[in-house]
């Protein structure tokens, strides 16, 4: 059997994917987390490494992170937490969030209707449940909207 060495290891990955900030190019952020290594002899790494690492990676080590991390983080002795004995908790939910407007995008996800026009980009809702006192994220799921427009066909629930 053979095993391929990759040059940008998965775990490399994880990092540079939870480091990218909106309106700040790969190549930037790559920058950025490489700036501490100074000095050692690191291979010059391009913006098509570093996108084939993202699609490599997947959402598989992302989705397990978050299912480690979420969940309720206040103890039962913390001030503005609870309500008599009940942990207070809230749903939140958006339906604004645009997707890139690719073919596989549109089949997934439809295409929004907005004052019986096409509107341009697929649309995405994501529902959370947070801890009101700590605002820690307890659950998410997200997904396209259902046929009426109010509902989400989840992609994964991830709660406790």
């Amino acid at each position: 059997m053979q095993r391929r060495l990759w040059c940008l290891p998965s775990r490399v990955g994880v990092y540079f994917v939870l480091a990218l900030f909106p309106r700040l190019g790969c190549a930037r952020v790559w920058d950025k987390l490489m700036a501490g290594l100074a000095g050692l002899p690191l291979a010059v790494v391009s913006e098509k490494a570093l996108r084939d690492l993202r699609r490599r990676l997947g959402a598989a080590p992302l989705e397990a992170l978050f299912e480690v991390l979420a969940g309720p983080v206040a103890q039962p002795a913390t001030p503005g937490v609870r309500y008599r004995r009940r942990r207070m908790v809230a749903f939140d939910g958006c339906s604004s969030l645009k997707v890139p407007g690719t073919d596989r995008n549109r089949d997934y996800f439809g295409r929004a209707c907005y004052r019986q026009a096409w509107a341009g980009y697929p649309m995405l809702m994501l529902m959370t449940l947070v801890e009101t006192g700590t605002r820690a994220l307890i659950g998410a799921v997200s997904g396209a909207p259902a046929a009426g427009g109010r509902a989400v066909r989840p992609v994964r629930l991830s709660c406790l």
